[in-house]
């Protein structure tokens, strides 16, 4: 079944696959300040713009915002990229909103600082730090004066996950199961873990350096030293020294050939079906992350033939098959 797909998908209709960090699916903390740390809201009204802009665009975009918090002269967001990508995504919710501002404060020139700062994520070691770390970012800033204060501020993440405040397009169903399978269970458990981050400050490892932000904290970097060992790491990324390899060797076109841009999403699609019509499984089931023994070995297959044959990113794979990136990552070890 596999080798007459992969005849059907042939290295004739392939070309070599341009350099990048932004597969589709792809973990990112994005972080945008303003120029000079400059204000980038000025009041309720801007507030109000922003969030609504990155609402929307969410939407339309499809694109999933887990976490965020909109502070005086920047603002965190959480969120896995789309088919538009995330140099897209940040261009249109960026210069939207500024031409808006600039035009109701009648000013010109740039608001934001270098367009943005973003770092792509391993998922599964930093999903649930990186929310909490977000979402304190207004205590931390004594914006509020308590975490019951947080419970209800509108300007963050923090009171949607809690049902405090409604919000249609943050996806808060994601980030609660990773808490608990009941929705009041998992939102207690969310708020007690977010209860315990208030006391590790500023968490500099998560936002700086990439030997220290691979290895959790200087500390470890220290260790690391003394053992004589070394470690990959790369600014850009948030996750364990494989994790960047991982993600570099994607971005350095170690995988070779990709789908052609036009037939890219039809090819992936046409090849899910057919394996699941082969194996009488449900797409639907793959994709809502059934953990079943058929699930997951059909899952694998289909991996294996998208990853190893025709060079479709890790990430992206993940995003088709409801699952994260480094399951995939496991996935494709185990057979190499």
């Amino acid at each position: 079944m596999l080798r007459n797909l992969k005849k059907r998908l042939s290295r004739r209709d392939m070309r070599p696959r341009r350099a990048r960090l932004d597969a589709p699916g792809s973990l990112h903390h994005v972080m945008v300040r303003g120029i000079e740390k400059r204000r980038i809201v000025n009041d309720v009204a801007d507030r109000k713009n922003f969030i609504k802009r990155l609402g929307e665009l969410s939407v339309s975009t499809k694109t999933n915002i887990y976490a965020w918090a909109l502070m005086t002269n920047h603002a965190h967001i959480l969120l896995r990229s789309a088919e538009i990508g995330l140099s897209g995504f940040m261009r249109r919710l960026l210069t939207g909103y500024a031409i808006s501002y600039n035009r109701r404060h009648r000013r010109v020139g740039y608001l934001f600082q270098n367009r943005y700062k973003s770092i792509i994520c391993e998922e599964d070691a930093y999903f649930t730090e990186l929310v909490r770390y977000i979402h304190l970012n207004p205590l931390r800033a004594k914006l509020v004066k308590s975490l019951a204060q947080l419970d209800r501020y509108r300007w963050s993440g923090h009171s949607v996950i809690l049902g405090k405040v409604k919000n249609d397009w943050q996806d808060q169903d994601y980030v609660l199961k990773w808490f608990g399978k009941k929705e009041g269970e998992a939102r207690r458990a969310y708020r007690n873990y977010v209860k315990k981050g208030i006391d590790q400050g500023r968490r500099p490892e998560l936002v700086g350096g990439g030997l220290i932000r691979s290895l959790g904290g200087w500390s470890a970097v220290k260790a690391l030293r003394r053992a004589g060992d070394r470690e990959l790491s790369d600014d850009r990324i948030l996750g364990s020294g494989e994790f960047v390899e991982q993600i570099i060797n994607e971005a350095e076109e170690k995988i070779k050939y990709q789908l052609p841009i036009k037939e890219h999403h039809q090819k992936i699609d046409e090849f899910i079906a057919q394996i699941c019509k082969y194996e009488k499984i449900a797409i639907e089931e793959l994709k809502a992350g059934s953990r079943h023994y058929e699930a997951s070995r059909v899952r694998a297959q289909i991996a294996i033939g998208l990853v190893k044959t025709h060079g479709v990113a890790l990430a992206e794979v993940a995003r088709r098959l409801g699952v994260s990136t480094s399951a995939i990552s496991k996935i494709i070890k185990r057979t190499s």
